[in-house]
């Protein structure tokens, strides 16, 4: 971890798996046609498995457009998604298709999720929505995030590569100083 720190904190507003009041918040700034990021989802379904309510997960969107041109458009499509409970399934079965998020693939995914399709094609056309993306990506920005995967855990910035047994020793430090204050 460097020295580098979250400039927007985590909120209700964030798409999460667990509390905000665990003492672990690890946070990723995503893209869905991120090769890492891909290999970053099996490591956080994992942790969050592992770790249970010591630990929140928050997913924000970082879409890097300029390399990833269907990046941006898979974000929107899982805010749509997310209106009808479904954020995370999208959230994997984009990650899992991510050689192939034309919007074709995209309304086939939420076809697979059984999704109510005139709701989910009205959903991808509003503008909060893309706006969400643009807040996300927006508050990674001010955090100093150039790339993706980026991980910030208890608001500070976790470089290098996010293996599971060097997030483990770090969750589990911050887990034993949390509990050794109380």
């Amino acid at each position: 971890m460097n020295g580098s720190t979250l400039k927007i904190p985590p909120n209700v507003h964030d798409h999460r798996i667990g509390s905000l009041h665990a003492p672990v918040i690890l946070i990723e700034y995503g893209d869905f046609q991120c090769p890492h990021c891909q290999m970053t989802v099996a490591t956080m379904d994992t942790l969050v498995k592992e770790y249970g309510q010591d630990l929140c997960f928050i997913y924000r969107h970082f879409p890097l457009s300029t390399i990833h041109t269907d990046a941006g458009v898979a974000a929107v499509a899982s805010e749509a998604a997310d209106v009808q409970g479904q954020f995370w399934q999208m959230h994997h079965l984009l990650f899992e298709n991510q050689n192939d998020l034309s919007s074709e693939n995209i309304f086939e995914l939420a076809r697979v999720l059984k999704l109510d399709m005139k709701q989910f094609l009205d959903d991808l056309e509003k503008e909060e929505f893309a706006e969400k993306v643009r807040v996300d990506f927006n508050s990674g920005v001010r955090s100093q995030v150039n790339g993706t995967p980026t991980l910030f855990i208890n608001g500070i910035r976790f470089d290098g590569a996010p293996s599971l047994e060097i997030l483990r020793d770090v969750i589990n430090k911050l887990i034993y100083e949390n509990r050794a204050a109380i």
